[in-house]
């Protein structure tokens, strides 16, 4: 649907943005798909292909979400399970704020590590917000076309 530019936050949120910077070197992004997207919430990807099928990642790294970066329109986070110490390749990026997802606000009281945020493309972002979704294998809020990843790379 275009271009996304994300600025990463190394100073806050080291282990995040080390994590991210592997999977993208490694290729791992290429051809995975936006597979969670809830307009006035988030578009969530990076860990399914076009057929849903979950690639394999590294081991999950700690929670950084103690580091002062917040849950707000823009910012790229890591999603994770229940499990606070479980984030592995899937990020979001937030399309409206979300304060509750900040660990202060947050009903589990860890929260989720924001690591960095959108500088280029949030109208991009805008529009797969608002692609049409349903329930698919299993998932809820998945596009009924699928969004691809085509390449994610480093720009520095």
């Amino acid at each position: 649907m275009g271009d996304i530019v994300l600025e990463l936050d190394h100073d806050k949120a080291p282990k995040s943005v080390d994590n991210f910077v592997q999977y993208v070197k490694s290729g791992h992004y290429d051809g995975t798909i936006f597979h969670r997207v809830i307009d006035g919430f988030m578009i969530q990807g990076g860990g399914y292909t076009a057929d849903l099928k979950e690639k394999p990642t590294r081991a999950p790294i700690p929670l950084e979400s103690r580091n002062g970066l917040s849950n707000v329109r823009g910012s790229l986070a890591m999603a994770r399970t229940m499990v606070p110490n479980s984030a592995t390749a899937q990020f979001y990026i937030n399309v409206v704020d979300n304060p509750n997802l900040d660990q202060p606000n947050a009903r589990d009281g860890e929260g989720y590590a924001v690591f960095g945020k959108v500088v280029q493309g949030m109208d991009v972002v805008d529009k797969i917000k608002a692609a049409a979704t349903g329930n698919k294998g299993g998932f809820a809020n998945v596009p009924l076309q699928p969004i691809v990843i085509k390449k994610a790379t480093l720009e520095k």
